[in-house]
């Protein structure tokens, strides 16, 4: 089992940027996916970026295309996601997440970000940002 533990969270003014950082262990596995997602309280969870290793090959839905990116430091064991110009419908708690497989599921040409492939999660850390 993957542990993962994020950090970074915080209140921002809409404009602004955050860092988010999920520190993981256990990760015995030469290639996986590992990805972030975001709930607002009532909703379901959304997927807003996926990195696969080795490649780095990443992936974004629209919603947050352009203003978050993901990325990862092998040597520390630690994932990213740098989110720019953030709206307050950016509001979440935002989780990262382990995928022993893939990091997205196509169908008829569109490719998404499925939460229920991913299998190990962390606690989460809370994003607010203000208008």
């Amino acid at each position: 089992q993957v542990q993962l533990v994020e950090s970074g969270g915080g209140s921002v003014q809409a404009g602004g940027s955050l860092r988010l950082s999920c520190r993981h262990s256990g990760v015995i596995y030469s290639s996986y996916c590992m990805g972030w997602f975001r709930q607002v309280s009532g909703n379901e969870r959304e997927g807003v970026a996926t990195i696969y290793s080795p490649s780095g090959s990443t992936f974004y839905p629209d919603s947050v295309k352009g203003r978050f990116t993901i990325s990862q430091d092998n040597a520390k064991n630690t994932l990213y996601l740098q989110m720019n110009s953030l709206k307050p419908e950016d509001t979440a708690m935002y989780y990262c997440a382990f995928n022993r497989w893939s990091c997205t599921n196509c169908e008829g040409g569109i490719c998404y970000i499925r939460d229920t492939d991913f299998d190990d999660w962390g606690q989460g850390t809370q994003v607010t940002v203000s208008s």
